[in-house]
């Protein structure tokens, strides 16, 4: 065997045995982190109605709303978070989006967040509905009627 040749297959098997080491003394990679800000908070309830209690819950719940009501949502979540972003997207019976509102919050457990939409010349009458979301993503959603 010519020495160049056998430099070359020292070298060969020089790298194939380093690659082997490697490869056993790697750690399997973690799991897929959840998002930033949510990995604890879930929405937990959606609910509608025409007035709100002091801790911002639905005071009069309904799903039947009259053209000069005021629509509010209350959404609980449960969980811990520093920073979490709902919305709140209303749109009516086409699809048209009536309004859209984010509000950020940073809960310790439990929680409330309301939402709420009016119109003083009043709604048209129709079939409604309110999409929630929890950082971009579709939490839930409730339809509503105005008639």
């Amino acid at each position: 065997m010519s020495p160049k040749y056998a430099r070359a297959l020292t070298g060969s098997l020089l790298l194939l045995a380093l690659a082997a080491v490697s490869s056993c003394s790697s750690k399997p990679a973690p799991p897929p982190s959840a998002p930033a800000g949510t990995a604890g908070v879930k929405v937990t309830d959606i609910s509608l109605g025409r007035g709100l209690g002091a801790d911002k819950t639905i005071a009069d719940k309904t799903e039947s709303f009259k053209p000069a009501d005021t629509i509010y949502v209350s959404i609980k979540t449960e969980g811990t978070a520093p920073s979490a972003t709902l919305g709140a997207r209303w749109t009516f019976q086409d699809g048209q989006v009536v309004d859209e509102s984010k509000q950020t919050i940073a809960p310790t457990g439990d929680a409330f967040t309301e939402f709420h939409i009016s119109k003083p010349d009043g709604w048209p009458a129709g079939k409604y509905k309110v999409e929630v979301m929890l950082d971009g993503a579709s939490a839930g959603s409730k339809d509503f009627e105005v008639s």
